[in-house]
């Protein structure tokens, strides 16, 4: 392709509303213009890089078994009705109805509608497995859409489904595209780890999320550095390493601490760590009031109290008016003696001590001495706090740091939660009716490119890994007018193209600086120079976007010095078209 065919618009400043570097990038690089809020046109360069990302998914999940179909983005509403996610899964759901007055939406996700299909075409286990998915655009009418690709309405994405006629079979399935997933992300050349997640508004027995580590991520994802142990902060297991307490405790007293609400004041006023105090936050959990107690200097993770109790619905804070009529108390001075709560949760970590500072549900009021096993009449006690850099890493115990991801893909072993509510049935070989086990597997495809962005640029523009790149190259001729300039710039585009390499010849009439600074702007990981100087020394400069390392190469063993260098360059993405030689390493 030549730059001087393209559509290229690139830009020299970023639009005001571009908050991220990925979104920032992709418009000045003349690879997305933006329609409306969250809704972008994909450019030439834009469209390259998203169909390479798509080929790639596609040869994974096929070479992993699974068969590739295409649904419909209009879904019937009855069958979200079905399901019960018609109410449940909220505004981001597109509704509208056609002329004759029937529900409709605008596809986030096609679960119900592969249901759908299964049920109507499966009847025996001899059928079974099936794994089918699709690269589709979907939308989600986001209240903020923002970050451009990274959080926008209207975006591609690969979901694919699996049906198995046993837990076991559904197991091998979810294994098969973790294994996929894992092949796809590092042939992207991406930085990434698997970690545990929760199944969130999909639901389902277990997950994983496929993140991109990146400083600008919007997740905050734990790490071991000691082994592969990797959780998002909402599942990230704190494991309590100490004995329960013990000790004797004294006997409860009340103290006045006029005006002291916050943990902070508290623990000022009476001279205490706050690790000495207790918190007890008041929820309503599935229209029921239910008390929580975690220590003062921890934080509550409102998705483990949602596990531990079953819920269905996401906690709710108690409003003041229900902190008064449970507590008798204003907010600030809620305490586990006394509360008219039946349900009281508390966490691990508070087995392993006692004589803490709590509310007295009195107002301007708290005790001392409180030995929760003795004064509180607690259900439970289980994990129910963030985990902190402080903490062991569950698995090993070895160091964990917390780290800032972008999710770009997640595996759910649903279960029956669809099949099941859709009455998605097969006779097994007993002659028996059984209910299919599903799985889900999603990438965020345009969010893919996004990511690999925010994961790879520098103060000049994009660093693209070489599979995804728009171009695996471009070669810069720096004067198209001189003919020989121009003549040997071909001869080079011409070898490259004949080697299968995607390449773009700059043979536009701009002066040098130009091309250069559009060549680091767009991020093609190998830019190949041919100028006049260069010519004259038997020589052509190559450039290694990434590293920004420069060589000279010479022209009489051209072909040869270009196809080492092109290995090299590979190599220092860490993938696999580079041989292992020493010159690489």
């Amino acid at each position: 392709m030549r730059f001087s065919k393209m559509y290229v618009p690139t830009l020299k400043e970023a639009p005001g509303d571009a908050e991220v570097i990925s979104h920032k990038l992709l418009v000045r690089a003349g690879m997305i213009r933006k329609l409306t809020s969250g809704i972008y046109t994909f450019l030439p360069l834009g469209l390259r890089s998203l169909n390479k990302v798509a080929a790639i998914v596609r040869e994974e999940m096929e070479r992993a078994g699974a068969q590739e179909i295409f649904m419909p983005s209009v879904q019937p509403g009855d069958l979200w009705k079905e399901t019960g996610r018609w109410e449940f899964y909220g505004k981001e759901l597109l509704r509208f109805q056609d002329r004759n007055g029937r529900d409709y939406c605008l596809g986030p996700t096609h679960e119900e509608v592969v249901t759908d299909l299964l049920r109507g075409e499966v009847k025996s286990y001899r059928q079974l497995p099936i794994n089918v998915f699709q690269i589709q655009t979907k939308f989600r009418d986001e209240i903020r859409p923002r970050f451009g690709l990274m959080r926008g309405r209207e975006f591609l994405m690969k979901d694919g489904y699996s049906f198995d006629a046993d837990d076991a079979g559904a197991d091998e399935s979810y294994k098969g595209m973790f294994e996929a997933y894992k092949r796809i992300f590092s042939r992207l050349g991406m930085r990434f780890r698997p970690v545990d997640a929760d199944s969130g508004s999909i639901g389902g027995s277990f997950s994983h999320e496929f993140m991109v580590l990146a400083d600008t991520g919007e997740d905050t994802i734990a790490v071991c550095h000691g082994c592969e142990y990797s959780a998002n902060l909402e599942k990230a297991v704190v494991r309590c390493g100490q004995p329960a307490c013990t000790a004797e405790c004294p006997a409860i007293e009340e103290v006045a601490t006029p005006g002291k609400h916050t943990v902070e004041e508290v623990a000022e006023f009476l001279g205490v760590p706050a690790e000495r105090l207790v918190k007890t936050l008041l929820y309503v959990v599935d229209g029921a009031p239910v008390a929580v107690l975690v220590r003062g200097d921890r934080e509550l993770n409102e998705v483990k109290l949602k596990n531990a109790l079953g819920a269905q619905e996401e906690p709710v804070m108690a409003s003041p008016e229900q902190v008064v009529a449970w507590t008798g108390a204003p907010v600030g001075f809620a305490g586990p003696v006394g509360l008219k709560v039946e349900r009281i949760l508390a966490d691990n970590e508070l087995l392993a001590a006692n004589d803490y500072v709590a509310g007295a549900n009195k107002a301007e009021t708290h005790i001392l001495h409180l030995d929760l096993a003795r004064d509180a009449k607690i259900e439970t006690f289980t994990d129910l706090r963030m985990i902190t850099e402080s903490d062991p890493c569950p698995v090993c115990g070895g160091r964990i740091e917390l780290t800032k991801g972008i999710e770009v893909g997640h595996v759910f072993k649903l279960g029956t939660k669809y099949s099941k509510s859709m009455n998605a049935t097969f006779l097994d070989e007993n002659g028996k009716e059984q209910t299919m086990i599903m799985g889900c597997y999603g990438i965020g495809v345009s969010r893919v490119v996004a990511a690999c962005i925010e994961q790879n640029h520098d103060e000049d523009g994009i660093a693209f890994p070489p599979p995804i790149a728009p171009f695996e190259a471009v070669v810069l001729c720096l004067d198209p007018r001189k003919e020989d300039i121009l003549g040997k710039a071909e001869e080079i585009y011409g070898m490259l193209r004949s080697w299968g390499m995607d390449v773009l010849l700059d043979d536009r009439d701009e002066r040098p600086g130009v091309k250069f600074k559009d060549a680091d702007l767009i991020g093609m990981p190998m830019q190949i120079v041919v100028g006049g100087k260069g010519l004259k020394n038997g020589i052509v400069e190559v450039k290694d976007r990434r590293s920004g390392e420069k060589s000279e190469l010479s022209i009489e063993n051209l072909e040869r010095e270009l196809l080492e260098w092109r290995k090299c360059v590979w190599a220092g993405w860490g993938l696999a078209n580079c041989d292992e030689t020493e010159e690489c390493r």
